[in-house]
């Protein structure tokens, strides 16, 4: 087992891209290694030594038995965990943009809050955010055809628009509020708000939307096709988006 520890001692004036943070990079490297390694700040390429203070206890040359834990000011650091395929990622405060984008396996835990673009386009393993995250959480990025396509992603507060955009496949769980139009142009998977939703499932063509909380401007191009028990509370069934063509999305509101 490796354990490896990352102190920031960023002051956060200026966004850092921090993709290399990955169990897949870090696996059998020593503090100094890790260290050496490149990061962007801006317009400048800057070593990893300079964002964080490292420490590192064990070795293993497999990311499955990597661990990475993330302390201090992390929330101008972005693209932690892209791409990552296995090993663990803990980050102990809030994080800017595209944490755990493209992941494929291992699992991501942000104890604050998340910015945008929190698991865009994943295909597996597990993001659990702790607070609040913002927008096209599990979506796709600007031209891209699918947002996520597997895995899992947990948030305990309360989301931003567009939750789950392009999504295909895996699974979103939102135990708070979700603001406009979650599961926008969905294709597949399923998306749970346990809270409150605003307009949920706008032209989406399949996969499935639960809505266990109050509902604000459904959207009319949603067609009531009967009631179902699921966990024990009845749910309205509705077929859409209507509006798109050969549409098999299903929502479930309580009205």
């Amino acid at each position: 087992m490796q354990n490896i520890t990352l102190k920031s001692k960023y002051d956060g004036r200026i966004s850092v891209e921090a993709e290399i943070i990955t169990p897949d990079n870090f696996s059998g490297k020593d503090a100094k290694e890790i260290g050496e390694m490149d990061l962007f700040m801006g317009n400048k390429t800057v070593k990893l030594k300079d964002i964080f203070e490292v420490s590192v206890e064990g070795s293993s040359e497999n990311p499955e038995d990597t661990e990475i834990i993330i302390k201090g000011n992390t929330d101008r650091i972005k693209r932690i965990g892209e791409g990552m395929t296995s090993g663990k990622i803990v980050i102990e405060g809030d994080v800017d943009m595209h944490c755990g984008a493209m992941m494929r396996g291992g699992k991501i835990i942000v104890k604050g809050d998340a910015d945008s673009w929190a698991g865009r386009e994943m295909s597996g393993g597990e993001l659990l955010i702790e607070g609040d995250a913002k927008n096209y959480i599990g979506g796709a990025y600007r031209g891209e055809t699918y947002g996520m396509t597997g895995g899992k992603i947990t948030v305990k507060g309360n989301v931003g628009a567009y939750l789950g955009e392009k999504m295909k496949d895996g699974e979103i769980v939102v135990e708070g509020d979700a603001d406009m139009i979650s599961g926008m142009e969905m294709l597949g998977g399923k998306i749970i708000i346990k809270g409150d939703a605003i307009m949920p499932g706008g032209e989406m063509k399949g996969g499935t939307v639960i809505v266990m909380g109050e509902v604000t401007d459904r959207m009319p191009t949603f067609k009531m096709d009967g009631m179902e028990i699921i966990e024990g509370i009845e749910f309205n069934r509705y077929t859409g988006d209507l509006s798109v063509r050969r549409a098999k999305g299903v929502l479930y509101m309580k009205g």
